[in-house]
């Protein structure tokens, strides 16, 4: 599995320039963003490391998400991305979080359909959080490397908005 070198040295660049840190909340990518971060040049520099929780009592358990609102939605939504981006944050004590729920395979649960929600937090607060929807065909796997390459490139994007208004 090989991610765009040129987007993980701009990543890493940036993050090292500012010196900042940033931490990982998976479900639906289950680690595909981790991996990503461990292949960035100098990675132990700013990337302090992540969690992968697939099931709704380990989100719960693990990143503070509220169970009853996690039961209501089956653990997917924005409010759950955003909840998991900023106790990632914490829990590592890291500048930034990037956090991932969703399905990569269409169940009775997603009405058939394959999605992510993912989020950005810098600093305690959330700066953003998408949904992205795939073909319902979509193979499970594809799923997951096409999210991890979009949430990477909307990453590089906030990166460089902040840094412009800093």
């Amino acid at each position: 599995m090989e991610f765009q070198k040129s987007l993980l040295e701009y990543i890493s660049q940036s993050l090292m320039t500012a010196d900042e840190t940033i931490a990982i909340a998976e479900g639906v990518t289950s680690g595909c963003l981790q991996l990503a971060f461990s292949q960035m040049p100098n990675a132990p520099l700013f990337y302090k490391g992540g969690l992968t929780t697939y099931t709704m009592q380990e989100k719960v358990k693990l990143l503070k998400v509220d169970a009853r609102e996690a039961e209501e939605c089956d653990c997917v939504s924005e409010n759950i991305a955003e909840t998991m981006a900023l106790n990632v944050s914490r829990l590592f004590e890291s500048d930034w979080a990037i956090a991932t729920t969703g399905y990569c395979t269409p169940v009775r649960n997603s009405s058939y359909k394959i999605y992510t929600f993912f989020s950005f937090a810098y600093k305690g607060e959330i700066v953003m959080t998408r949904k992205l929807e795939l073909h319902p065909k979509t193979q499970a796997l594809n799923a997951q490397l096409y999210y991890t390459e979009f949430i990477l490139g909307c990453f590089k994007s906030e990166i460089n908005q902040l840094m412009i208004l800093k």
